[in-house]
Parts: C-alpha cells; sequence; structure tokens
C-alpha cells in the first residue's frame, strides 16, 4: 500500500519525504512508500485516494484489500486549496475519492465537480450525530459523508513556554520574546481567520475593513512567524526551536500523547470547527471501488479504531459508543459543548472576498 505526501503548494522533493518520514516516525505514525503518480492505472481493482495525512495509513489500506480485492493507494495533501488546484489542474486525475474539508466540499459542489450519492449503495448516515445529518454546506448530504471533525488551536512546549498561551491575542503578546520560533498553518483561511477572531470578527468575515484589519495584525506578528507550515513544525517544537505552532487538533492529540511537554489549548474567544468528508468526484475511474470504500469506512467498529489509531473526533454517534470512555472523555479530540459553542465553521465565501484574502495571502507571505 503506498501513500503519496504533497506539500502545500507542490511536491515534496525526496529528501523532504525522507526527512518527514522521520519526523512522523518519531510521533507513532509513518508514512508508506512513494507512489509516482505516472504509475496510476485505470484498473477496477485499484482505487486512489486523495486525502490529509491523518486519515489514512497501511494498516487500513492493507484492511480494505483484504476485505475487498481493491488495492488503495492514497495521496496525501495538506491544504484544501491544494487539493483544489491540483485535481482541477490535472483534470481530475485518478481519484475516485477525495476527503475535503466542509467548506471545501459546497465550493466543489458549486463548481459541479463531485456525483450525487446513490445512498442505496451504502449505509451508515443514520448512525451519525444529529449536528453532521443534513449539513448547510451539503443538504441531505447529497454529495459528501462527513468522516472525522476537529477544532483548531495551538501547541506550546511547556519547557520554553513559562506563562501559557490562553488566546490568539497571546501570539501578539508573545512576538518579542519568541521572535522566529512561532509557526502558523499554510492555510489562507485559518490565518486570516484567526487574526480576524483575535480582533473580535468573525472568521468568515466578507467585510473588506475587517479582513485588511486582520492582515495589517498579521503583519505585526511576521517578526515572531519562523514560517507558514500544516505539518513542519513538529519536530521543532520538541527540539525547542519552536516555542508555539497553530495546529488542528488530531495532530495535537498524537504529539501530545507522546511528548508530555506538549500542550494543546484551544483559545478562550473560539476557534475553527472543521469537518472532513468523503467524497467522490465525477471524473472517477473507479465508481464502484468508491462505493465499497465508503461502505468500508462507516463500519462503527472499524472507524472507532481509526478514532483511536489516527487520533480523530469522530462524527458517527455508532462509533463513538464503542470509544473507551477514557477516549470519549478526551477534551482535545470532544471539547465539551462550551468551547464548541465559541467556534465557527469555516464557510465558503463569495469570489469577490476569497480575492481578497488571497491577495493578501499572497502579501504576507511573500514579504
Amino acid at each position: 500500500m503506498e501513500i503519496v505526501l504533497m506539500q502545500r503548494r507542490q511536491f515534496l522533493t525526496k529528501s523532504g519525504i525522507c526527512l518527514l518520514n522521520l519526523l512522523l516516525s518519531g510521533c507513532g505514525w509513518t508514512l508508506a512508500k512513494i507512489q509516482d503518480n505516472s504509475a496510476i492505472s485505470q484498473s477496477l481493482n485499484e482505487l486512489y485516494i486523495y486525502t490529509w495525512a491523518a486519515f489514512v495509513d497501511d494498516e487500513l489500506l492493507q484492511q480494505f484489500a483484504r476485505e475487498t480485492g481493491i488495492h488503495g493507494t492514497a495521496n496525501v495533501f495538506d491544504s484544501n486549496e491544494t487539493m483544489l488546484a491540483r485535481f482541477q489542474a490535472s483534470g481530475g486525475g485518478e481519484y475516485s475519492i477525495i476527503y475535503p474539508s466542509s467548506y471545501m466540499v459546497e465550493k466543489m459542489i458549486q463548481l459541479g465537480l463531485l456525483i450525487e450519492l446513490d445512498k442505496s449503495k451504502f449505509s451508515g448516515l443514520e448512525q451519525l450525530f444529529p449536528q453532521f445529518k443534513n449539513p448547510a454546506y451539503d443538504r441531505q448530504n447529497r454529495h459528501s459523508i462527513p468522516v472525522a471533525w476537529g477544532v483548531t488551536g495551538l501547541i506550546y512546549n511547556r519547557t520554553q513556554v513559562k506563562e501559557p498561551p490562553q488566546d490568539w491575542n497571546d501570539l501578539w503578546k508573545y512576538k518579542k520574546e519568541f521572535s522566529k520560533r512561532i509557526t502558523l498553518v499554510n492555510d489562507i483561511r485559518e490565518v486570516m481567520g484567526m487574526a480576524l477572531k483575535s480582533l473580535g470578527c468573525s472568521y468568515n468575515s466578507t467585510s473588506p475593513e475587517e479582513i485588511k484589519a486582520a492582515y495589517e495584525k498579521l503583519q505585526q506578528l511576521k517578526s515572531a512567524i519562523a514560517t507558514f507550515t500544516t505539518d513542519g513544525w513538529k519536530t521543532q517544537i520538541l527540539t525547542g526551536d519552536i516555542a508555539i505552532a497553530m495546529c488542528y487538533s488530531d495532530e495535537a492529540n498524537r504529539m501530545t500523547r507522546e511528548h508530555e511537554d506538549l500542550v494543546f489549548v484551544i483559545p478562550a474567544s473560539g476557534s475553527a470547527f472543521a469537518v472532513d468528508a468523503i467524497v467522490i468526484p465525477k471524473t472517477a475511474p473507479n465508481i464502484a471501488g468508491s462505493y465499497d470504500w465508503i461502505n468500508f469506512i462507516l463500519q462503527p467498529s472499524l472507524l472507532a479504531e481509526l478514532s483511536q489509531r489516527l487520533s480523530f473526533g469522530t462524527p458517527s454517534e455508532a462509533a463513538f459508543k464503542l470509544l473507551p470512555r477514557q477516549f470519549q472523555q478526551n477534551p482535545i479530540l470532544f471539547p465539551s459543548p462550551q468551547i464548541l459553542s465559541l467556534c465557527e465553521e469555516i464557510i465558503t465565501l463569495d469570489n469577490q472576498t476569497n480575492e481578497l484574502l488571497n491577495y493578501y495571502w499572497t502579501l504576507l507571505t511573500s514579504s
């Protein structure tokens, strides 16, 4: 079984892949062998999956092959925007399964990229928690199946940070003390949303004035930012080269359970709440295999196992009930209702707002 890891804007070089393999293996999660996309075939006994690193591993692909006879290969992305750009540039490529976040599901529906699911070919939607049924981004789950959820927050090394951060604004308070020792995720909506939230605005603001103010505030933080990275902070935060990193709760849970000096905080003013889903593109060469994958993944016992092994929150109530009580009470993966009430789901924005965000993002990351 083979997984290809891709950076936000380009495929990793061979040396980068080796480094990341070492990084993830140190965190208890390893990449599989690297697959050259030019070798992808059209066989119905093969299924190509485009996903986040947190949701697929070799063990899962091997089990799928044993149960269905279909050989699964997963290519990995670390941002929705990279996934969509590469998918569109390749005309869909060979992918039969994709794992976009909720706002990207909505955008892909608007772009006419996804099939409407034939629900007679799978079961499991009835097992979802009520809040994951009939979501605003995809009414009646016509095009997508929610498979995981989580929040965004801050992880810090308590041997380096003596006064723990409690909210987004603490990043600006630390900018002199931790010059070039803070990382932010390499994601337009998350970073701009975080800055908007720190100003008391919505993650999903469409106000040009508020968006400009968020950009200007981020510029004030530039001296403290080592880099914008979704994954690259993990080794550095262990060595102390990075003190604080913006990250996702699934990654934070994997890191904190293996390294006692790392602590994860959901900002007190609220954060982003994300749902990741399974979709089938209209260009899928193996639609039958896609339904096999959906049926496979929606098994409550498997979802419960994956939630524990790969460290993510499950939207399946049936799977949640199978989790050990200690895992159900994990505040990183399953925050309290009070905390969740302060979090916002990132939604699809109009083209004009997206263009403005992209403009300020380019200025921020290129200067």
